[in-house]
């Protein structure tokens, strides 16, 4: 029997304050909810779902290689580059077949990431809590969503259950 498809679920900077930081955009729901939930969907769509969150940059990036199967460089030594996984046991050679990712603020910012996933060729879901594009200026330029296979924006903690719907039901790997 073939091993369940493999879908990383990564969400950026402040998105573990998602239920308390501004609720009036983002909603009450906590990333933990939306984890979980995430969880629930993607068993019964036959997916193995792993979730990453991280505010730094760089571990993002890190985690992105290690889902192709490239070793990241050993971490310098930093109280604050915690990072957050919710499933124990992975490896530098546990490869995906999708990443969805929230990216938060680094949609605007982050040639990095864009080059991290660009170069792994996984394909990829951007995904927002918000309406980006009803915000400010600055929010609505993505350095992902020219290369993203679909970009889900606006509905919520729906959007993730969205993209791994879409993962599981349409797309083929």
């Amino acid at each position: 029997m073939a091993s369940p498809r493999h879908i990383l679920l990564i969400n950026g900077p402040n998105l573990n304050l998602l239920g308390t930081r501004e609720p009036q955009i983002y909603g009450s729901t906590t990333l933990h909810d939306i984890e979980q939930a995430s969880q629930t969907l993607a068993s019964s769509l036959g997916l193995r779902l792993t979730t990453f969150q991280s505010n730094h940059e760089g571990a993002i990036i890190d985690r992105i290689h290690q889902a192709a199967g490239f070793v990241p460089s050993p971490p310098s030594p930093s109280p604050s580059s915690a990072a957050t996984t919710t499933e124990a046991g992975l490896g530098p050679g546990d490869k995906v077949s999708a990443i969805i990712i929230n990216p938060g603020a680094y949609t605007h910012t982050s040639i990095g990431i864009r080059d991290a996933l660009l170069g792994t060729g996984i394909p990829f879901v951007e995904v927002h809590v918000s309406n980006v594009h009803a915000r400010e200026a600055f929010r609505h330029h993505s350095y992902l969503s020219d290369k993203a296979v679909a970009v889900i924006c606006g509905l919520g903690p729906f959007g993730y259950s969205a993209a791994l719907d879409f993962l599981g039901r349409h797309m083929k790997f």
